[in-house]
């Protein structure tokens, strides 16, 4: 059978994932009401987490889909997914035109050769404007370095969830076989007789976790046939390493369904059980002999922060999982297939957990929390880097840098310019219509943390924000941001309403009446910027006397909802955020005052 391996690749939201299943649907690969995104945190979040393979059958032509995630943070899925294919189908909003996860995975396929078939999707929006959008992909395609043949991509414009696609923005058509012939033609035939003839090799792009069969590798078989039972040898490109496995079982995918096989031909992607210890980029051969296939390369993370025993007040009341043996094991489980993801387990007290955003680490704290794992983990920082390489030779201080496409109401461009470039960041174009502003800015990755919150509210909910890492540069400098302070509680008990009406013109609170709070828990900020200690639970004095302005009712402001990436954005230094199944706290690292006064004395005499 012919074969064809293409990836879809998108920005969030541009409809990828709805074409993915519109396809599947046609082919009869799979039912109405069944989609890709299938993770319960997917269909919730509406984004794409996690790399998944499907197929589907065309014109007795089978054609092996991998979805891609849109999110900047969730870059180390797609990188690895490129390698494996022969073409891309890249999304774009015939609205918003290219976006920078648009640029990151287009760059990616580029650098790698590959000619990518454009989909200009939403084409049926009010403000949908496709030719606009085609000339803005032709010049991404122009300043991403692509060669002549790439430049000649093919164009179809869809309408993803009607399942529509067309050559001409003036056909007529009711499905996608516009879409399916242009694969079809544009995408090289995987699989050849010359290569099928020769001694297996196999490179693994993904990892999967089976609890009967251990770690399952999917990856393309680029030459021979793949054979249950057979005995292979694993080459490492990087290191020179050389061992022997054995493969147990092999599958392969059938609409979204894996399906064991006793072979996997030439061309086709497969997922093989028996190899507890191979790695993604690593090559399986059948004969020593054999060179590796070139090693794929994965960017590095850019935040680090740490895991810890929750060891507050609270402690234990909904967690299963609690100790840090449990902590460790679980980490150690996301690490057979969370590639992004690096973790040092030589802290005594803590784990230190390397990622590559808040959204991946907070996705990874969100699973953690449903399985019933409880712990508190500590403000994200940036890393940095020493680079030895200056002409100088001088050691250069290097940070993770991030390109920032906004698009806000011309009301609101002032206010942005001025809040991002106080966080370092060097505005790069500036695009004005009647109504909109794109800006494009460059700045250090430290200098957003935590921005997105505030951008929201800058914006009143109206901006639109992306980014997507850059590499490292040198260090900026120091970034001086306006803090606000914490309201902190200094009682154990519920929160009173009477109390919560009284703080509410401090700043904003993170909890309702009736909530439990502890000694050390922060329940608000502060606005005037300093930490401010407090008591939530103290009540209305009661007397004889009567006053009609007194007993009027009163009026809470709904409290601001604390999730995992606000959280996490918030937090600051000397706080921890509580993670459990059913709550998000914030909390000081210390709980009393008098411990937070004697440490701060201490930190005063160090630095004196």
């Amino acid at each position: 059978m012919k074969i064809r391996n293409i990836a879809i690749i998108a920005h969030v939201d541009h409809g990828k994932t709805t074409l993915t299943d519109a396809l599947m649907r046609q082919t009869g690969a799979i039912e109405e009401g069944i989609s890709m995104d299938s993770n319960v945190l997917e269909k919730e979040r509406g984004i794409t987490i996690y790399s998944k393979n499907a197929s589907i059958i065309y014109k007795d032509t089978k054609i092996n889909l991998v979805d891609t995630p849109g999110h900047a943070d969730f870059g180390s899925e797609v990188e690895r997914v490129l390698r494996s294919i022969d073409s891309v189908l890249l999304v774009v909003d015939a609205q918003e035109g290219p976006m920078p996860q648009t640029k990151f995975v287009l760059k990616k396929s580029l650098e790698l050769g590959l000619k990518p078939i454009v989909v200009i999707n939403k084409i049926d929006k009010p403000a949908a404007h496709p030719e606009r959008t085609h000339e803005k992909v032709l010049e991404l395609f122009m300043d991403l370095g692509a060669n002549e043949n790439q430049l000649n991509f093919s164009v179809v414009y869809a309408i993803a969830k009607e399942g529509v696609a067309k050559i001409n923005l003036t056909d007529d058509s009711k499905d996608l076989v516009p879409l399916l012939d242009t694969i079809l033609k544009e995408v090289p035939e995987a699989f050849s007789e010359g290569l099928n003839r020769k001694p297996m090799r196999f490179q693994p792009f993904n990892l999967a976790y089976d609890n009967y069969m251990g770690r399952l590798a999917i990856g393309r078989v680029y030459e021979g046939v793949v054979k249950s039972g057979e005995n292979v040898y694993i080459k490492n490109a990087q290191s020179g390493e050389t061992r022997q496995g054995k493969i147990t079982k092999i599958f392969t995918f059938e609409g979204l369904k894996r399906v064991e096989v006793s072979q996997a031909q030439t061309g086709d992607i497969a997922m093989i059980a028996g190899l507890s210890d191979i790695f993604i980029g690593e090559t399986v051969c059948a004969d020593l002999s054999q060179n590796a296939l070139p090693a794929i390369s994965i960017d590095e993370p850019t935040i680090s922060l740490n895991f810890l025993v929750n060891n507050s007040p609270f402690a234990g009341r909904e967690g299963k999982f609690v100790t840090s043996r449990q902590i460790r094991e679980r980490l150690i489980r996301e690490l057979e297939v969370n590639v992004g993801l690096k973790v040092d387990f030589s802290g005594s007290d803590y784990f230190k957990v390397y990622g590559r955003g808040e959204l991946h680490i907070a996705i990874l704290l969100e699973n953690m929390r449903r399985e019933g794992y409880e712990l508190q983990v500590s403000k994200p920082e940036v890393i940095f880097k020493s680079d030895h390489s200056t002409s100088s030779g001088q050691v250069k201080k290097t940070e993770p840098f991030e390109e920032v496409i906004i698009s806000v109401p011309n009301t609101f461009t002032g206010s942005i310019i001025e809040k991002i470039s106080k966080r370092k960041g060097t505005m790069m174009s500036i695009d004005a219509d009647e109504k909109h502003t794109q800006i494009v800015f460059e700045a250090p990755t430290r200098g957003l943390l935590g921005y997105r919150g505030e951008f929201i509210i800058d914006t009143k909910g109206e901006g639109i924000m992306y980014s997507r890492v850059i590499g490292f540069r040198q260090f900026a400098g120091e970034i001086d941001r306006q803090k606000a302070g914490s309201m902190v509680s200094m009682a154990k008990g519920k929160a009173l309403g009477f109390s919560l009406y009284n703080l509410q013109e401090r700043g904003m609170l993170y909890i309702g009446a009736g909530a439990e709070v502890y000694d050390g828990m922060v329940i608000g900020n502060a606005a005037k910027g300093n930490d401010m200690s407090v008591n939530p639970t103290k009540g209305k004095n009661l007397t004889n006397m009567r006053s009609k302005s007194s007993d009027e009712a009163i009026t809470l402001t709904p409290p601001l909802e604390l999730t995992l990436e606000r959280g996490l954005e918030i937090m600051g230094e000397d706080e921890y955020l509580e993670v459990t199944p059913k709550s998000v706290r914030l909390r000081k690292q210390l709980l009393t005052d008098i411990e937070r006064i004697r440490a701060k004395r201490q930190k005063a005499v160090k630095f004196m």
